[in-house]
């Protein structure tokens, strides 16, 4: 098995970092070609990652222009304990207001720990002049060094 195989997270693996309350980086593609990167809170939306942001925000004009988009969720601190996920695929913009609805309650759920009757109202506020994105997801790439039991490349 080579190192590549050896480090892969299971579906249920991935599924757990991605379900952790975790900052998403998320790429777009500007006019000139460059990668925009921005870091993200992230919720679901009908079981895949979503986010909701302004709806004139760089990244937005980026999906509108070319909808491929690249995310990242990684933890860890030494080599030894690094986790990632990358999701590769597009990004589709929601401007429905039952699914940016969905989509801000999941965030708002995630990352403010509001009682429930109090979410509703929270996830509507934050869905003032915004859009959510769906990620679409086509490929993972996945990784956890943990499974490496020790060992380090090029024996650092």
């Amino acid at each position: 098995m080579n190192r590549r195989d050896q480090i892969k997270m299971s579906e249920a693996e991935i599924a757990a970092l991605l379900d952790g309350r975790h900052t998403m980086n998320i790429a777009t593609i500007g006019r000139d070609g460059r990668p925009h990167l921005v870091a993200m809170w992230y919720g679901f939306l009908e079981g895949a990652p979503a986010f909701e942001t302004y709806a004139k925000s760089q990244k937005v004009l980026n999906l509108r222009r070319d909808p491929r988009i690249t995310c990242l969720v990684e933890t860890g601190d030494t080599y030894d304990t690094l986790k990632g996920v990358e999701l590769i695929g597009t990004g589709e913009i929601v401007e429905d207001e039952d699914r940016l609805l969905e989509a801000a309650k999941s965030v708002v759920d995630r990352y403010h720990g509001l009682p429930p009757e109090h979410l509703e109202a929270a996830a509507r506020a934050l869905m003032q002049k915004r859009v959510g994105v769906k990620v679409n997801v086509e490929k993972v790439v996945s990784w956890d060094h943990s499974k490496l039991g020790g060992e380090r490349p090029g024996g650092l």
